[in-house]
């Protein structure tokens, strides 16, 4: 069976009425309160986007989101009262594509996981292979090549380098960014920045000094094409 979203947080009734909201709104939704109910759902059902507690009893969320980035490049949405910004850039570089803190209003949550099922996937098939110097993007497979070697993407890398090669040598601010590859204006500069050093470390011969994607200071990105 195949659910839109899977809630995994070890506060039962938060996660039930959090589930409950959503399928009001035709977001198909379960929960499970630990990392193991959480795997075992997964074998179980094909699930299109992970709402992530950090305190689980038993293993994490972190643990949990490692072990499913071996497995799986569905978003994976942190939900955590946790604010603390080493916390933030600690699920980001291990896999996490949002941070959303707690208490969330169930109204903007519901939004954020629309935009984000709306836009899994990446990009539309008729967009074909994008090429931009050494690299080669096939919207169809949501892959990447580097000089003729494949490199691994989260959903959300691929969408967000996807957008930048199609508006290269453009200005791209970041509320730009965060509407058109997030779906919304509440995703932070942190989940942004994380992005694109990801990004980087997979396509830049030197990160510290980016051929392709150059930080706009105060503004956004650009991505310059950097010849053949």
């Amino acid at each position: 069976m195949r659910y839109d979203c899977l809630i995994v947080d070890d506060e039962a009734v938060l996660a039930e009425t959090t589930s409950e909201y959503l399928n009001l709104f035709d977001v198909k939704a379960a929960y499970v309160t630990s990392a193991e109910e959480c795997l075992a759902f997964m074998r179980e059902h094909e699930v299109s986007l992970l709402l992530l507690d950090i305190n689980l009893e038993g293993a994490s969320g972190f643990e949990l989101c490692k072990e499913l980035r071996r497995k799986t490049e569905i978003p994976i949405l942190f939900i955590s009262a946790r604010s603390s910004d080493d916390d933030i850039v600690v699920a980001l570089n291990i896999g996490g594509d949002d941070y959303i803190r707690k208490p969330y209003t169930l109204s903007v949550l519901l939004a954020k996981v629309r935009a984000v099922l709306k836009r899994y996937g990446g990009v539309k098939p008729s967009e074909g292979i994008l090429r931009a110097g050494s690299l080669e993007l096939d919207c169809n497979r949501c892959s990447l090549r580097v000089g003729g070697e494949e490199v691994r993407l989260k959903t959300l890398e691929f969408r967000l380098l996807a957008y930048l090669v199609r508006n290269r040598n453009r200005v791209l601010p970041k509320e730009e960014l965060f509407r058109e590859v997030w779906g919304d204006s509440i995703t932070g500069d942190g989940t942004l920045n994380v992005h694109i050093r990801h990004l980087r470390t997979k396509i830049e011969t030197d990160p510290d000094n980016p051929r392709y994607i150059k930080t706009v200071w105060g503004t956004g990105y650009l991505f310059e094409d950097g010849g053949a």
